[in-house]
Order: C-alpha cells, then sequence, then structure tokens
C-alpha cells in the first residue's frame, strides 16, 4: 500500500510541474536556462571578503553561499578560503584577488588579479573549459590534474606550476604547453618573457595545507554513496551517518543537538540572481542536502536521500542539477501565523523540505528540459513519468492537486516574517509559530512566494574590509570572451519589480551583446612561440 501511495505522490507531483510549466515553456529555450551548476564557497579562515555581482559593497564572505558569475572574493593577510565547482576544488592563499568571469554548465573561467591560487581538477568533460585570466596571459586547463598560478602584487607577472595534468599560457601573441611537473614564469604584458623549466621540490605552507585538503575528499566514505559532482558531499562524513532505509536505499542522518531541528531552519534566505531566493545554511555541512536531493521523516528523524553516484556503463547519467532551495511554500487566503519567537509578527512566510519524488517547480523562467534534469538527477522521478503526464496534464487538462508528505511531518514546517526573510536574517532565531491543524490542510505553492529582495537580500551579512583598489581595477587577459559583468541589483531590482517579484526571464547567453569593458588584441598570424594562438581580449569586470 505504501508503495502505491508514494507512486501516486510521484505521478501527482510531475504532473503539477507539468501544468505549471505548460504555459511558459512553449516559449522556453535551453539557452535561457540558468547554469546547472555554481561554486560553493565551503572553507574561509581569517578575513575573506565578498563582493556579490552587482553591487558595490563588501561583505564577510559565509561558509556555504553559492558563488556564480560576476561574484568576487578576496582574502586578506593570513586568510584562506575553498571552493568547488562539482568535482574541482579551487583554493585561495591570502593576498588574493578572485572573481568569476563566467561559470555556467560549460565554461570556468576565473579572473585572478593578484595572489596565489590551487585548483585541482579531477574530471574535465570533453566539452567544459577551465580558464585562469591573469593581468598578462589566460591559462587553459587541458586535463584533469593539479595546478598552482601565482600573480605577483605589481600584476606583471604571472607563475604557473602543474604538479600534474597538462596546460597552456596564452598572451602577447604566444602560446606556451606546460607539461607535467614543469613551472612557467612569465613576465611582461604586450609581450611575454617566458620561462618554463622543470618542477622542483619547494612546497610551502599553502602547498600543504591544499595537499591536506585533497586528502580529506579522497577520503571520503559518503562518495560511496552521493555522486561527485554534488558540492559538498564530503563535509558529510564527519557530521552525521548513513544507514540502509526500505524504499529509499541509503539515507544520511546529520548529528544535531539542536532540540527541534529541522532542514531549511538554522540559516538565512538569499537572493541570487538568476534563480531568486536561494537558502544559505549555518551548518559546515550544509550544502549537498539543502541544494540535491531530498529530505524524509524516519522514526521521527529527519535524514538526506542523496542524488545517486554515477552509474554503472550502459545506464544514463545526468549530472546532478544545482537548485537554490529544494522546499514547497506554504500559503494561501485562509492561512495564518503566529507571533515570531524573536517578537516580529505580522506577514510571514512559511516553507518545508520536499521529499522523495517529489517535483521541485523552479520559480525561475526555464525550458522543459531543464525541469526534467532538475528532478530526475535529484531523486526518483523519470522521463517516463515527464512525457506520460505532459500528455495526461497539459494537453487532457487532467491536472489534480497533491499532498506533500512533509507537509504534515512532525516539525516540519518553518515560518518566518517577510521583513526576516528579506534582510537576510537568520531564520532559527527569528521563527514563528504555526498551527499544525491549519498547515496540514493550508494551500501548498510549490513556487516560491511573491516577496521582491532588498539590497540586503543579495548582501546577506555584515559589512568587510575593502580590497585593495588595484583588485577591483586591474584588467586582465582572456583566450575566450566572456559575458558582460552582471548588471547593477537597481536594474535587476526593478526588472524582479516588473515581473511580479520573481527572477526575469534570461535573456539568450548567445545573444550578449559585446561588453564595453572588453578591448580586442591583435595576434599575428604568422609563426610564434609553440603554435599561434587565437585572438585574445583583455578584461576589466569591476
Amino acid at each position: 500500500m505504501r508503495k502505491h501511495v508514494l507512486k501516486l505522490a510521484s505521478l501527482l507531483s510531475m504532473a503539477l510541474a507539468v501544468a505549471l510549466f505548460a504555459p511558459q515553456r512553449a516559449a522556453a529555450d535551453d539557452d535561457e536556462d540558468p547554469p546547472s551548476r555554481v561554486a560553493r564557497l565551503s572553507y574561509a579562515n581569517g578575513t575573506v571578503s565578498f563582493n556579490p555581482g552587482g553591487t558595490d559593497d563588501w561583505v564577510s564572505a559565509v561558509v556555504n553561499r553559492p558563488i556564480t558569475t560576476g561574484d568576487k572574493l578576496w582574502t586578506d593577510n593570513d586568510a584562506r578560503a575553498e571552493l568547488h565547482i562539482g568535482s574541482a576544488a579551487i583554493r585561495l592563499s591570502d593576498n588574493t584577488g578572485f572573481s568569476f568571469l563566467n561559470l555556467d554548465d560549460r565554461m570556468a573561467q576565473i579572473r585572478l588579479t593578484e595572489g596565489t591560487l590551487n585548483v585541482r581538477v579531477r574530471r574535465l568533460e570533453q566539452d567544459e573549459t577551465f580558464e585562469i585570466d591573469t593581468p598578462n596571459l589566460a591559462f587553459s586547463i587541458l586535463r584533469p590534474g593539479n595546478y598552482k598560478i601565482n600573480v605577483n602584487e605589481a600584476g606583471d607577472a604571472t607563475v604557473v606550476v602543474v604538479r600534474d595534468g597538462e596546460g597552456e599560457v596564452t598572451g602577447g601573441g604566444s602560446a606556451y604547453a606546460i607539461h607535467p611537473r614543469e613551472t612557467g614564469t612569465f613576465s611582461g604584458a604586450d609581450q611575454l618573457d617566458a620561462d618554463i623549466h622543470r618542477l622542483g621540490d619547494n612546497d610551502d605552507d599553502f602547498d600543504h595545507w591544499c595537499g591536506d585538503r585533497d586528502r580529506r575528499e579522497d577520503r571520503s566514505q559518503s562518495s560511496r554513496y552521493v555522486s561527485s559532482d554534488v558540492i559538498g558531499y564530503e563535509d558529510l562524513d564527519d557530521n552525521g551517518g548513513w544507514r540502509p532505509v526500505p524504499e529509499y536505499g541509503a539515507v544520511w542522518f546529520p548529528h544535531t543537538t539542536i532540540v527541534g531541528w529541522a532542514p531549511y531552519r538554522y540559516g538565512h534566505w538569499v537572493w541570487i540572481s538568476p534563480w531568486g531566493w536561494t537558502w544559505v545554511d549555518d551548518a559546515p555541512w550544509g550544502f549537498a542536502p539543502f541544494h540535491y536531493g531530498r529530505w524524509v521523516t524516519v522514526g521521527g528523524v529527519w535524514g538526506w536521500v542523496p542524488c545517486a553516484p554515477r552509474a554503472v556503463v550502459g545506464v544514463a547519467y545526468v549530472r546532478p542539477v544545482y537548485a537554490p532551495a529544494l522546499v514547497a511554500w506554504v500559503g494561501g487566503p485562509h492561512f495564518s501565523i503566529g507571533i515570531g519567537i524573536g517578537g516580529g509578527g505580522g506577514v510571514g512566510v512559511a516553507w518545508f523540505p520536499l521529499g522523495p519524488r517529489e517535483v521541485f517547480v523552479p520559480s525561475y523562467h526555464v525550458s522543459r528540459t531543464y525541469v526534467t534534469n532538475v528532478n530526475v538527477s535529484n531523486t526518483t522521478v523519470n522521463n517516463t513519468v515527464v512525457n506520460n503526464y505532459y500528455n495526461n496534464v497539459v494537453v487532457n487538462k487532467n491536472v489534480t492537486n497533491i499532498k506533500y508528505v512533509n507537509q504534515t511531518a512532525p516539525n516540519g514546517v518553518t515560518a518566518t516574517s517577510q521583513q526576516n526573510f528579506t534582510s537576510a536574517q537568520p531564520v532559527g532565531r527569528n521563527m514563528m509559530r504555526v498551527d499544525r491543524r491549519e498547515v496540514e490542510s493550508a494551500q501548498v505553492n510549490p513556487t516560491t512566494p511573491t516577496v521582491a529582495p532588498q539590497q540586503r537580500s543579495v548582501l546577506g551579512a555584515g559589512g568587510a574590509a575593502r580590497p585593495p583598489a588595484r583588485f577591483q581595477e586591474r584588467s586582465v587577459v582572456a583566450k575566450m570572451p566572456p559575458p558582460p559583468a552582471p548588471v547593477s541589483f537597481v536594474k535587476q531590482q526593478q526588472a524582479i519589480q516588473a515581473n511580479g517579484s520573481r527572477p526575469p526571464v534570461r535573456t539568450s547567453r548567445s545573444h550578449h551583446p559585446p561588453s564595453p569593458r572588453l578591448r580586442k588584441t591583435s595576434v599575428p598570424t604568422g609563426p610564434v612561440s609553440h603554435r599561434t594562438t587565437t585572438a585574445i581580449v583583455r578584461v576589466s569586470h569591476r
């Protein structure tokens, strides 16, 4: 009987998703979909400052913050930071200026204006590009491996170390191949002065720290249960345990000491374009379980059902698609929220985690392919269900309301005031009481509430030290022309309000106008060192 109920819930969930997306999907194009991946700030020690794309403000970097195109980081004296993109790890030493010129499904393009970067790429797809752009060169990673790039304080010299893997330096009209166990020192701008030699044994403290972090990932037991493309799975080992559960397979149960703990309760909401409202969890392990997979209660205890690892050869694999928050929202004209724990009352916002086989419905404009992939890659819903219910619901208009399993789970619904929601305040300290009977009968909205963001919604944290001006003003050489820098949040806010407080429709990435801050650089067509390069551009995303 239970299997029948779960299957019915799965089918009805997909039916609702297809019905909701039918009007806009016809006009949607895959190029308008947001990226299926982001970077996670997985570690920060010391003074690490963060500047969200489209703003001029710097705030203290917060672990678990999703990082995407246009976002900037600065590590001050004696500080370090780490980011992950799928199976790749990016680590910053102190006094390092970092930003993403572009981050989407096939491109990771990094701007390094000063300092030291370590990049470990464990897998590189055939159509994937990984590029690090510095003030005098562009370095393309050609194979999985371990790489270190340093830019001096003056910005006129770059050192590239290839421990294993292979890469190519482009700049000054020339291209240079760098092979395993080689170091290349490149000075100058219009013409590079190159010195490539064998790598010596001169590791420093930063190298040792990076090696320790790599070994920690390699030893992770959670990789047996979770796809390696799920960001943050390595943090699950020390913060919970796995056990088999009928119907769901291996389920991860977090070790928590908070009475009344529930998913999506201890953290805050931020607005990140183009996805909109996004959950940032407080827990050190709080990324993978809140952007992938699903939550379920087993014997009154919350457990996370993960995205499965890559299957055996011959079985189709869809890389897990990042979601801003896998929740459904409680609302409707007859639903009320009580006085908040933090003293706040008034209009509130309430939500609960999606369960296994329940469909995530994006609030942002997407294609039908995206709807399929974001669900198939994160829970047990297959393409057959999508196709069958597309025909039944969209064509025949056969829509049925559904009930969500976690809507009635003990302690499942969390609520806070709209003011706390939009100002990125900690939810756990500013909760509002909800009546369980009202919750069980309340209307559920699969998409986010129509609450417009404010500047604090984007920044999400208190102020921080601004980096040196040279970090923000210094241009870099780029082999692949990046998209324009994000527009200001003020302009974004106008578009959001015009779209009913939801993320506006994205312009197709293939039709971006040229950025006014890109200046094309001529490259000779005759013989040059190693081989002729393609045209390069100089970029200054301030």
